[in-house]
């Protein structure tokens, strides 16, 4: 009986500690100060029961490598009860400086209950302590990512190529792995090569073995000179690090961590092309080429078909370039040309060939001339420039009608005829005259006199309509804001819309004209305007995510469209593009 109450007064003694306790929510950090390669751990911990639906703050500028876990602690020390429920997160800072953690949130008896704000500071890199028992230093020493580059000082236009590789050493395990960030091409034309089969292979790293697979190859063809940065793929791992003692069977017991690492940046030094032999027809190829000009039949008559063929064969830059265009007699009817691509995409680079085909139907008898054609590129091997000459192409006519030239030279000495006189040559002088006088009545007493004298009255209800028309049309908020984005996309795509059919001017403006949106809309400055900023300050705004994404789009378009070859088409469907997304986020503001 007397075990009995001692239960019962414990029981009430706890269950009063936690109810009259003051219910507190609590932010700490492993640390809070930092590199910017490193980690750190922040727990929110609430210290009373019942409190619930809890909501993390936004890890803005942090990247969530780990969690959120959760754990309970409950306690009777000394005769005084405690309880903390935590929830734990692994944070990854993404940049330097000074950055405010803002409060979490918990909701307890309907009340909402804050934590204390955290400021972490990010300084630069720093090197992980070389302690063999420290697991960060193990993964740093045994996971390798390595950018391979077949050409680190390529021609423009000319094709080079980069593989990523995860070097593993077989020290340690990874359990699961990740891309946390695809690498960057800026400057380059590029195109993926898809890895099918990903498999382990044995090779050396720093002349020691290790397993290693290819995650990604891509062909880069640089697009102006200078130095050109290929960005780091960033990964993030599950690595098994082995603790050094074995289980009961003598398996080694592993402990496995998160860890993430990148590649290096490689810089490409992009040469010019040289200007010394270059052909004044060179329309920027680069490789090592075939040119021909073939005609499918070279004999016809008047208004049968024939095909002409303009072909590029080889390997190199070739979806980059035009190919050259004929020129044709006038009295050959040509039409647009067909074009086809037959190109095939490896780590050597591009190869195949491109084709105008061009229909040309003959109006007259006779024999043309299509003049040679030439085509020119450089060889960046050889580093020359060189020009293949097609031979001209003569097209026989054999029957038909002649032409307006030849038939009119053959009808000069043809017999003169007699004028044949008719009955309309000649008439007779008119003796009666059907004048009308120029002021016919007076204004005074006219139907006109009469409208311009009632005109004001029949203002005033045609005045009334279009009132009640522009207050309806006030009403309408959504269509008016509509209608003033539509006006606001006008006023700053107007440049744009000015320099369409010239590439690099029009997508400067456009550039320009979404750079000075986002000014004007959001109030910010020019150095705020950065992608990652851009992104920031719209998912603030409750811009949509699929909006913001376009955004970027348009803005990542018209950088590279810069440095690539381009159609009035292609520029009309971006300046479209521009239009929309300013709509879009004008009327989400």
């Amino acid at each position: 009986m007397k075990l009995l109450k001692f239960y019962i007064v414990t029981i009430l003694l706890f269950t009063s500690q936690v109810f009259f306790a003051q219910i507190e929510l609590k932010t700490t950090v492993s640390k809070d100060k930092l590199g910017v390669n490193q980690r750190f751990r922040i727990v929110f911990t609430v210290n009373k029961q019942g409190a619930d639906n809890f909501k993390a703050p936004p890890f803005t500028n942090f990247k969530v490598v780990g969690g959120p876990s959760s754990s309970v602690n409950q306690s009777w020390i000394n005769g005084k009860a405690s309880y903390a429920q935590s929830y734990i997160y692994i944070l990854e800072p993404k940049k330097q400086g000074e950055f405010l953690i803002a409060p979490a949130e918990i909701e307890y008896n309907d009340k909402i209950i804050k934590s204390n704000a955290v400021k972490i500071c990010v300084v630069d890199a720093v090197e992980i302590p070389k302690d063999p028992n420290n697991p960060e230093f193990i993964a740093q020493q045994n996971i390798h990512l390595v950018a391979e580059v077949s050409n680190l000082n390529p021609y423009v236009g000319e094709g080079i190529y980069v593989v990523y590789k995860l070097f593993v050493s077989e020290n340690i395990s990874v359990n699961d792995w990740r891309v946390s960030e695809t690498p960057q091409y800026n400057g380059f034309w590029n195109q993926d090569i898809e890895v099918k089969n990903i498999k382990v292979q044995m090779g050396k790293y720093n002349g020691e073995d290790y397993r290693y697979i290819v995650l990604k190859r891509a062909v880069l063809i640089p697009q102006r000179a200078g130095k050109l940065k290929i960005e780091p793929i960033k990964m993030d791992f599950s690595v098994g690090i082995p603790t050094g003692r074995g289980d009961f069977f003598g398996n080694m017991i592993t402990k496995n961590i998160n860890y993430a690492t990148a590649s290096a940046i490689r810089t490409v030094n992009v040469k010019q092309l040289p200007e010394e032999g270059k052909p004044l027809d060179f329309a920027g190829a680069v490789g090592d080429f075939n040119f021909e000009v073939k005609a499918n039949k070279n004999v016809l008559k008047a208004n049968d078909a024939a095909q002409l063929t303009v072909k590029v064969s080889g390997k190199g830059n070739l979806k980059l370039f035009e190919i050259p265009k004929i020129v044709t007699p006038a009295e050959l009817e040509v039409y647009t040309p067909e074009h086809k691509e037959q190109v095939t995409t490896a780590l050597t680079g591009l190869s195949g060939n491109v084709v105008d085909i061009y229909t040309v139907v003959p109006q007259y008898k006779g024999k043309y001339k299509i003049p040679e054609v030439a085509f020119s590129y450089f060889n960046p091997k050889e580093k020359k420039y060189k020009t293949i000459k097609a031979p001209a192409t003569i097209v026989d006519v054999t029957e038909g009608k002649e032409l307006p030239s030849v038939a009119n030279n053959n009808s000069a000495s043809a017999s003169k005829q007699n004028v044949v006189v008719t009955g309309n040559n000649f008439r007779f002088i008119a003796l009666n005259a059907d004048l009308q006088p120029k002021i016919k009545s007076e204004f005074l007493k006219s139907d006109l006199f009469y409208l311009l004298l009632f005109l004001p009255f029949l203002a005033i209800p045609i005045a009334i309509f279009i009132g009640k028309k522009r207050a309806k049309r006030a009403g309408d908020v959504l269509g008016n804001k509509i209608r003033k984005a539509d006006r606001l996309a006008k006023k700053y795509l107007s440049e744009a819309k000015k320099q369409l059919g010239n590439q690099e001017a029009f997508y400067i403006a456009l550039e320009k004209a979404l750079h000075n949106f986002l000014k004007a809309k959001l109030q910010i400055e020019t150095s705020e305007i950065s992608k990652e900023r851009i992104s920031e300050i719209l998912t603030e705004k409750g811009v949509e995510v699929s909006t913001i994404k376009q955004f970027v789009e348009v803005l990542n378009d018209c950088d590279f469209a810069r440095y690539t070859p381009t159609t009035n088409v292609m520029m009309e469907q971006e300046f479209e593009k521009a239009k929309e997304v300013i709509t879009n986020i004008d009327k989400q503001l």
